[in-house]
C-alpha cells in the first residue's frame, strides 16, 4: 500500500496475452484500439481515499479505444474476464506523473482514482503523451457538440416566436380542422413544419435537462475529487515529514556507520598488527630453537676440543717436517734448474760445433765429388 502520488511496489512482471474478448466485444460496438500498453492496475482506496489498492495481480493490457458513433475516448483494461478498468476521458481530466514509472488520473464518473505501473519511463511518457493527445480530441469533439445544441436552441427560439403568428393565423382563418377541410397545400405545409418543431423544440428541453443532470454529478463529483485532493495533499505533507525525519535518522545512521566503519578500520589495523607480531614471534621462537641447536653442538664439539688440540700439535710437527723437507726439496730442484741450464748451454755448443764439423763434412764430400769426378775422367782418357 502507498498514499496518493507514490508509485506502490510492483509485482514480478509476467507476459500476459491481451484481453482478445474484451476487445472484439469493443469492436462490435463500433470502438477501435488507438494505443495499446501494458502496466499494473491500481484503484484508490473509497474508505480512506489514501491508499492504493491493486486491481491486478499481474501486469495487464491498457488501451486506448475511440467510438466513432459516439465520437469518445475510453481507457478500457481487462484481466481475465473481469473489467478493472472502464473510463471514459473528458477534456477536464488530467494525467499526473507521480514518479519515473507511475502515473494516475481521476474519474469522476466512476468516482475513484486509476493508477498505472509501468516496467520503464518511456512507457510511461508515450501513455502520457497519448492520454494529452486523446483529451485535446475529446475537447474538441465537446466543443463541436455544442454548437450543435446551440445552433438546435436557436432554432427552435426561432420556431418559438413564429408560433404566435401561427396561432394568430389559426385564430383569424380558423382551427386545425377547419384549415384542414379547407385549407390548401401551403396550410399543410405550414403544419407539418410546426410539428416539426414542436419536436425539436421537446428534445432540446430534454437535453437541457439531460446536461443539467450530467452538469450536476460532474460538480458533485468535483466537490468528491477536490476534498480527497486536498486529504491526498494533507497526506503528503505528511509523508514528507516522516520522509524528512527518515532523512534525518538516516544521515544520524550513516554518520555511526562511518564512525563505526572507522573503528572497524582501526580493529582491522590492530588485528594485522597483531598478526605481524605473531609472526615475528613465531619466527624468534624458530631462531631461538636453531640456537639452542647449534649452542648443543658447539658443547659437542667443546668435549672433542683436546683431542683435537693433541691432533693439532702432530699435525704441526708433521707440518714442520714437511716444510723441512721442503726446503731439501726446494734445494735440490734449485740445484736440478742450474744443473739442466747448463745441460741446456752444452747442447746448445755441440750444437754450434755439430753444424760446424757438418759443413766442413760437406766441403769435404764435394771435394771428394770432384776428386771422383777427375779421376773418372782421367779413367776415361786413358
Amino acid at each position: 500500500m502507498c498514499e496518493v502520488g507514490t508509485r506502490p511496489p510492483l509485482a514480478a512482471e509476467r507476459g500476459e496475452p491481451p484481453g482478445g474478448t474484451a476487445a472484439e466485444r469493443c469492436r462490435d460496438m463500433g470502438e477501435q484500439p488507438i494505443f495499446t500498453t501494458r502496466a499494473h492496475v491500481f484503484q484508490i482506496d473509497p474508505s480512506t481515499k489514501k491508499n492504493w489498492v491493486p486491481a491486478s495481480k499481474q501486469a495487464v493490457t491498457v488501451s486506448y479505444f475511440y467510438d466513432s458513433t459516439r465520437n469518445s475516448y475510453r481507457i478500457i483494461s481487462v484481466d481475465g474476464a473481469k473489467v478493472i478498468i472502464n473510463s471514459t476521458i473528458t477534456p477536464n481530466m488530467t494525467f499526473t506523473k507521480t514518479s519515473q514509472k507511475f502515473g494516475q488520473w481521476a474519474d469522476s464518473r466512476a468516482n475513484t482514482v486509476f493508477g498505472l505501473g509501468f516496467p520503464s519511463e518511456q512507457q510511461l511518457t508515450k501513455f502520457a503523451e497519448k492520454f494529452q493527445e486523446v483529451k485535446e480530441a475529446a475537447k474538441l469533439a465537446r466543443d463541436r457538440s455544442q454548437e450543435k445544441i446551440e445552433t438546435s436552441s436557436n432554432h427552435s427560439q426561432e420556431s418559438g416566436r413564429e408560433t404566435p403568428s401561427s396561432t394568430r393565423a389559426s385564430s383569424v382563418n380558423g382551427t386545425d380542422d377547419e384549415k384542414a377541410s379547407h385549407g390548401g397545400p401551403a396550410e399543410a405545409h405550414l403544419k407539418s413544419e410546426n410539428d416539426k418543431l414542436k419536436i425539436a423544440l421537446a428534445q432540446s428541453s430534454s437535453n437541457v435537462k439531460k446536461w443539467e443532470t450530467e452538469l450536476q454529478t460532474l460538480r458533485e463529483s468535483n466537490a468528491r475529487l477536490t476534498t480527497a485532493l486536498q486529504e491526498s495533499a494533507a497526506s503528503i505533507e505528511h509523508w514528507k515529514k516522516q520522509f524528512s525525519a527518515c532523512k534525518e535518522e538516516n544521515d544520524q545512521l550513516r554518520t555511526k556507520i562511518e564512525e563505526l566503519e572507522e573503528q572497524c578500520n582501526e580493529i582491522n589495523k590492530e588485528k594485522e598488527r597483531n598478526a605481524q607480531l605473531s609472526r615475528r614471534l613465531q619466527e624468534l621462537e624458530t631462531e631461538l630453537q636453531d640456537k639452542e641447536l647449534e649452542l648443543e653442538e658447539l658443547r659437542k664439539q667443546g668435549e672433542i676440543i683436546p683431542q683435537l688440540m693433541s691432533e693439532c700439535e702432530s699435525v704441526s710437527q708433521q707440518l714442520q717436517a714437511a716444510e723441512e723437507k721442503n726446503k731439501d726439496l726446494e734445494e735440490k730442484v734449485r740445484t736440478l734448474r742450474t744443473e739442466v741450464e747448463e745441460s741446456k748451454h752444452r747442447q746448445t755448443n755441440l750444437k754450434t760445433e755439430l753444424k760446424n764439423f757438418l759443413d766442413v763434412l760437406d766441403g769435404k764430400i764435394d771435394e771428394l765429388h770432384d776428386f771422383r769426378q777427375g779421376l773418372s775422367k782421367l779413367g776415361v782418357d786413358n
